[in-house]
């Protein structure tokens, strides 16, 4: 039966909790969840929380028939495309990240050949600081997998098209240029030129692109990582917050459009707070403050089943 999108409580947990999961309206069969569509969005740093909600369908066994992904939901969604588990997915971004509980100096003695400094790849004067480039062959090397058509599960990377400001889908062809663009937030990574259009952060057209998985999949999990920030005592955002905070007010906007026009099936929102784009240093609290999302997503999904 089709119902409306509602807000939903979980037994046993709290209103935190509950208010992390919507429950949500598609005309999915029942028994069973049937063909499942998982749709990750951007949000840099915070798109980390997706990592303990592929824990959650590993877990289960659960094994999506379809991914997408905008910006930082692109790489996560193309390691677990690629046959990487949540835990696998979760050691790989360590070797790269510093831990909140680290030092300068044990993070640096834990990298491996100071790996890490491969990444920051100047490109200034081309639209951005850095290229993004090196951070994507080192997912490649990472995964095995060039090409679309390599990966276990089908996938979708959004990008935006900056000139023409449409939605670019890539779903078949080379990885790279795909996951280069959907990552190129504007002013930070360069844009991408390819096949005669420059193409930026796939959250600029299309947050969580759970719309993408509609007609291909039964039940639809779509996850939104934006979180919210605390005020500053003065009211007034630094320069790179209030930058980066107006893209997030348009970018829930679309969100939300959406949600009114064809909501998912769930919808889960990690109660993140304070986590900057760049803040991968805390992906020890990014954890913590995705476990009510993930459990009330454990407890729906085991309804479905």
């Amino acid at each position: 039966m089709c119902t409306k999108l509602t807000r939903r409580g979980f037994l046993g947990l709290s209103a935190a909790a509950a208010s992390s999961v919507l429950v949500g309206t598609a005309c999915s069969p029942s028994p069973g969840p049937g063909r499942i569509g998982l749709a990750l969005g951007g949000g840099g740093a915070r798109g980390l929380a997706h990592i303990p909600i592929v824990e959650v369908l590993d877990e289960l066994a659960l094994r999506p028939a379809c991914l997408a992904g905008s910006s930082m939901g692109a790489v996560i969604g193309l390691l677990y495309a690629a046959g990487k588990s949540g835990a696998q997915i979760k050691r790989l971004i360590d070797d790269f990240v510093v831990r909140e509980s680290e030092s300068p100096f044990e993070a640096l003695r834990r990298f491996e050949n100071f790996r890490w400094m491969e990444f920051l790849d100047p490109d200034l004067g081309n639209g951005g600081l850095l290229s993004g480039g090196k951070f994507v062959d080192y997912l490649q090397q990472a995964i095995q997998r060039t090409r679309f058509e390599e990966l276990q599960i089908p996938l979708k990377i959004v990008a935006a098209d900056f000139w023409n400001r449409t939605q670019v889908v890539f779903e078949r062809g080379e990885l790279a240029p795909a996951l280069q663009a959907s990552i190129a937030i504007p002013g930070l990574f360069t844009p991408v030129i390819h096949e005669g259009r420059a193409l930026v952060d796939g959250s600029a057209v299309n947050p969580v692109p759970y719309d993408l998985l509609q007609d291909a999949c039964d039940t639809i999990i779509a996850v939104d990582v934006q979180g919210t920030w605390t005020p500053s005592d003065d009211l007034r955002p630094s320069l790179f917050d209030a930058a980066m905070g107006s893209s997030l007010i348009m970018q829930e906007a679309m969100v939300r459009a959406r949600l009114r026009n064809r909501p998912p099936t769930i919808y889960v929102k990690p109660q993140l707070r304070d986590i900057r784009v760049l803040d991968f240093d805390k992906a020890d609290t990014i954890y913590a403050q995705t476990t009510s999302a993930r459990e009330s997503l454990r407890q729906r999904l085991e309804a479905l089943l």
